[in-house]
């Protein structure tokens, strides 16, 4: 790819990116306004170029044959994530969404009755169903941290609950699916540490859009997708694991072929590495897809993308918020890129609809995916809109007065 100005120098701040040429990388920028990067984002051309021309492979030569003969290159793979998130190769397990990475560290954890997980109260829906199956199966409790005043899980109180309880695990999502809430997972992951507490990371919604240090973070655990702000492919994610899990000799429930060895009739002995928390078979063309999309990201520039899209996200709420029917929801500290309002006089499916007919992609969120979030703001649906670092300053402007003529017009009937 070309270099797109955003090298630093040690020390010094990222240059400005070069907006133009990213936008002509990316095929679908001059389509649509694409501000639904917390869903999906716009493939670089260079990432579906690599998925096409491992496919064409396949077709010539065979599946197995054409990944064997691109080895070297599905090897880069972890060792482009382990450089975007500072570890280890042998600490990344590739996997189909970050929701299995998810489900498949939780399966490692030998819970049982009495067990308290701890989390926070913007946990992703997922897994708060996941812990609630949990609850019923093996009789586990769930407790949740309170929130600040102001949003924002409360570090403090936490702790205490940590302390309190000594769960057998704590859980916190970086950034939730439903606002734009940062969460202070380093600060959590430092109580984890101190209390010898294991710790699992969400981090969905943050790989790509900020920079990630898992050393820093603490985690032991971290899953996240490549669909999202890396604007790698569908069907896509991964799994950390720590070097403390691994040699304490946790597994996935079910492992399998790849994951570990079938060493006698009755016996077993899982793999080394993170690979135990993979599966025998991979989408291979997605693999390499991500794994050149992390490599786009990583020439772009993190701290380039990590000040632009939360700025873009700041102008289009700062934009959104005078607009008369319009409530902006995002609470906390810190914000991301992800944008979420409620909007007066409409209903969810045909105000999505009306921004869709402006070409502008967007996303719904409702009362279920956020239980606890969306019943304190007293919402039962919002809009989700989520610019990221190839937008320009022109469409969230342009996208703010779609909203205000929607809104001052009111749903059709």
């Amino acid at each position: 790819m070309k270099n797109h100005d955003s090298a630093t120098a040690a020390g010094s701040e990222p240059l400005p990116l070069d907006i133009k040429a990213l936008r002509a990388d990316t095929p679908g920028a001059d389509q649509v306004i694409h501000f639904n990067n917390a869903g999906c984002g716009l493939l670089a051309g260079v990432v579906l170029e690599t998925m096409v021309e491992h496919l064409e492979l396949e077709a010539a030569i065979g599946g197995y044959e054409a990944s064997a003969a691109r080895a070297y290159q599905v090897r880069a793979f972890y060792a482009e994530i382990a450089a975007l998130i500072n570890t280890a190769p042998d600490n990344i397990a590739f996997s189909g969404s970050s929701t299995h990475a998810y489900a498949n560290a939780l399966s490692a954890i030998p819970f049982e009755a009495g067990d308290v997980i701890l989390t926070t109260r913007d946990d992703f829906i997922s897994n708060q169903i996941a812990f609630l199956s949990l609850r019923k199966r093996f009789g586990v409790r769930v407790v949740h941290a309170p929130d600040l005043p102001g949003g924002g899980v409360d570090v403090s109180a936490m702790a205490d609950l940590m302390r309190t309880h000594r769960p057998r695990l704590v859980a916190a999502t970086h950034i939730p699916t439903n606002s734009g809430l940062v969460q202070p997972i380093a600060e959590i992951g430092r109580v984890c540490r101190e209390l010898d507490l294991l710790y699992l990371v969400d981090g969905c919604q943050s790989v790509g859009q900020y920079p990630i240090d898992v050393e820093e973070i603490g985690c032991d655990l971290f899953a996240s997708t490549c669909r999202k702000w890396l604007r790698g492919p569908r069907g896509s994610g991964f799994l950390y694991v720590s070097d403390r899990v691994l040699r304490a000799g946790y597994e996935p429930l079910f492992i399998d072929m790849h994951g570990a060895r079938w060493t006698g009739p009755d016996s077993y002995q899982p793999v080394d590495t993170a690979a135990r928390f993979e599966e025998w078979e991979f989408p291979y063309a997605t693999l390499l897809g991500c794994a050149e999309a992390v490599r786009y990201a990583r020439g772009v520039g993190i701290d380039g993308i990590a000040r632009r899209s939360p700025a873009l996200g700041a102008r289009l709420r700062a934009a959104l918020e005078p607009i008369a029917g319009v409530r902006v929801l995002d609470r906390g500290p810190q914000l991301s890129a992800i944008v979420t309002f409620a909007i007066d006089g409409w209903r969810p499916q045909p105000f999505k609809a009306a921004m869709d007919a402006h070409r502008i992609n967007s996303a719904l969120s409702f009362r279920d995916f956020a239980q606890f979030d969306f019943g304190d703001k007293d919402v039962d649906w919002c809009l989700r809109l989520s610019p990221h670092y190839y937008n320009t300053e022109e469409e969230v402007d342009e996208v703010a007065a779609v909203v205000a003529q929607l809104a001052a017009a009111g749903e059709v009937r």
